[in-house]
């Protein structure tokens, strides 16, 4: 076994790295990006994209005859940018940059060209491309969009400290305001090579680490990587990453109030039809209170409350990868969620992925996924 390394004051979870472990951060990143600005999706109805989006708690910053741009309540740039397109797709993340000169950095040592954003909100952009191959976008100068009236958090009565006298409790039940985007989840058969360059060229540094059974020799599978702000606390992950039989969007999440919000929401949500996917819980990498959703287009969606905020000092926890590691209570997690319902399309999916000798996924870490998603 592999000795553990020196202690560490600062680690949040049971147990931490060994020698010679992966560090989670890169010693010297092109640029440290501040934050997700906004997700960019393609759907061919937009006016059924703007149904859910009122439903699910977005405020609506622009509308044209080819996008539909989405907010949240607090003020700063948008949660999500959907452009009409032939299919319903994840495009690409969007990453805020410090200042304008990061731009130009990160543009010399990619060879992309910085140029001007023509759409609303304006600033400047980097296009670039991850080694999965989705687009990335950087962007600065981007027009500051002003607050929103909040949701009204619950007044709570919390054993012998009551704050709530001669006054009843009753959320409404309704669209669980988003007050912002949280992070974006993706799976890649290129893993190892992603990770590195998201801490290389955005200075993101990670949170958490999953490894499957028996094979934490041949490093992590899984990581939650946050942004490096130093002494200012970041969600504990803005971007999460997972090693699987091909690459695309897992889910994104977006912040609500509470956990009166996420539940009242929820109900809202469940009396229009639509359907859940995994939730009401608590994770346990970033401590969130979750509630999954499918949109009309089966795009997966998270209302999270009460995450984890880390500053820079904190190391990286390691865990193993499990079904049952997913959270601390609520329901057992689904099929739906882990995308482990047989079909034709996941049989073709993976025996591509194992003839594609350019990929991570070989035959002993498929298995180990599997029993993973079993545990």
């Amino acid at each position: 076994m592999a000795e553990p390394a020196t202690a560490h004051e600062n680690l949040h979870s049971e147990h931490g790295a060994h020698r010679g472990e992966h560090p989670g951060r890169a010693r010297n990143p092109v640029i440290k990006v501040a934050d997700l600005a906004w997700l960019e999706f393609e759907k061919p109805d937009l006016d059924r994209a703007e149904r859910f989006a009122g439903d699910f708690g977005f405020a609506v910053a622009a509308r044209t005859d080819g996008a539909l741009y989405l907010r949240g309540t607090f003020a700063g740039s948008g949660c999500s940018v959907i452009r009409r397109g032939p299919v319903s797709r994840f495009v690409g993340p969007a990453f805020r940059a410090v200042d304008a000169a990061d731009l130009d950095r990160l543009a010399r040592h990619t060879g992309a060209d910085v140029r001007q954003l023509a759409e609303p909100g304006g600033g400047r952009v980097v296009d670039v491309r991850d080694p999965s191959g989705f687009p990335v976008r950087v962007v600065h100068g981007v027009e500051e969009l002003p607050a929103l009236p909040e949701q009204r958090p619950q007044t709570l009565n919390v054993g012998a400290a009551p704050h709530r006298i001669n006054a009843t409790q009753r959320p409404p039940r309704e669209p669980a305001r988003v007050q912002r985007l949280g992070h974006v989840v993706l799976q890649t058969t290129r893993f190892g090579q992603a990770l590195d360059w998201y801490l290389e060229h955005f200075g993101l540094i990670v949170s958490d680490f999953l490894f499957l059974d028996g094979q934490r020799d041949r490093g992590p599978t899984m990581a939650f990587l946050r942004c490096d702000r130093g002494s200012e606390p970041a969600d504990h992950h803005t971007l999460a990453m997972h090693l699987g039989p091909e690459t695309g969007y897992v889910h994104s999440a977006y912040q609500v109030t509470d956990l009166d919000a996420v539940a009242a929401g929820g109900e809202y949500l469940t009396e229009r039809g639509y359907r859940r996917v995994w939730g009401i819980g608590r994770h346990i990498q970033g401590s969130q209170i979750f509630d999954y959703w499918r949109d009309p287009d089966r795009l997966m969606m998270e209302h999270f409350a009460d995450g984890d905020l880390f500053d820079a000092t904190v190391e990286p926890g390691w865990a193993e990868m499990s079904a049952s590691g997913l959270s601390q209570w609520g329901p057992p997690v689904t099929a739906d969620f882990l995308g482990t319902r047989p079909s034709p399309a996941m049989a073709s999916t993976v025996l591509g992925a194992l003839r594609d000798d350019t990929n991570e996924i070989d035959v002993p870490r498929l298995i180990a996924l599997m029993k993973a998603m079993k545990k």
